[in-house]
This record gives structure tokens, sequence and C-alpha cells, in this order.
């Protein structure tokens, strides 16, 4: 297929299907972390994501300022195990946050993120704003964004 940007509403049964299985996939079964996948956002944010042979490649939620935090964030930003080491996760991070730049009238983005991904992030210009600490007994940090305009 290609790459897609939803919202919830916009999502076929089927789409919705292979995002909740890829995001189990990773989170609760690859990391061996069983925690409340299905959270409540998914409703109000935007779903980005990428299919390959009639499964989820890539993905990630664009979530708007006020469901998580202040500002807007991306979350459940995975690439299927399959896929990785191609730059897909690379590409996925560009086209949310161009988005976020084109679209939202936002000077910041917030994400919590797992912490052996700081560098990633911080390539895209995230910058640590807590310490690490435990979340589904994975190291996170919060990280902070600032949207140039």
């Amino acid at each position: 297929m290609g790459w897609k940007l939803l919202a919830f509403e916009e999502l076929t049964n089927l789409e919705l299907y292979h995002i909740l299985k890829a995001r189990t996939d990773v989170f609760v079964v690859e990391q061996n972390c069983p925690y409340f996948e299905v959270d409540g956002k998914d409703p109000y944010c935007l779903h980005l994501f990428h299919e390959l042979d009639g499964e989820i490649a890539a993905y990630l939620r664009i979530v708007p300022a006020g469901v998580s935090y202040p500002e807007p964030s991306l979350g459940r930003v995975l690439v299927n195990k399959e896929y990785r080491g191609k730059g897909m996760a690379k590409e996925l991070l560009t086209q949310a946050l161009a988005f976020i730049r084109e679209e939202w009238q936002v000077t910041a983005v917030k994400i919590q993120a797992q912490a052996y991904l700081r560098e990633f992030y911080g390539s895209f210009g995230f910058r640590p704003v807590s310490e690490v600490y435990m979340e589904d007994n994975i190291p996170h940090l919060d990280m902070l964004l600032q949207v140039e305009r």
C-alpha cells in the first residue's frame, strides 16, 4: 500500500485490527510487557502507518494537545521487527513532525520515550526534560521538541 494518515473514524475495521495487532505484537508480546494497550486515546488521535504485504510495517499515533500532555505528542511508535534497519522509523517520524509543523499551530511536541531511543529522538531535536524513570518495567524519559515556525 504505502503511507496513510487517518483519523480514527476513517480507519477501516481491518486497518484498526492490523494496527492493534502490530502494537500488541511489539509492546506487549515482544517487549514482554503486559499493560493496557487500548487506553482510550485512539479515537482522538491521527494514525500514521505504512502497510506492506497486508501488515503494518511502521506506525505511530499523533496525539493532539490536551490528550496526554498540554502539548501534542507522538505515541505507540513502532516498526515491525521484519522491517527494522531500513530507515522506516526515520521516515515515520519525519512525516509525523512535518504534519504537526504544517497543520497545527504549536510551539512544542512532547513524547514519552523508551530511554534506549534517546539518541534516535535527539536526532530530530527532542531534548530530555525528565530523568529516566520506570514505566511498565521499561526505562523511559520525557522529551520535548521546540517546534520551529
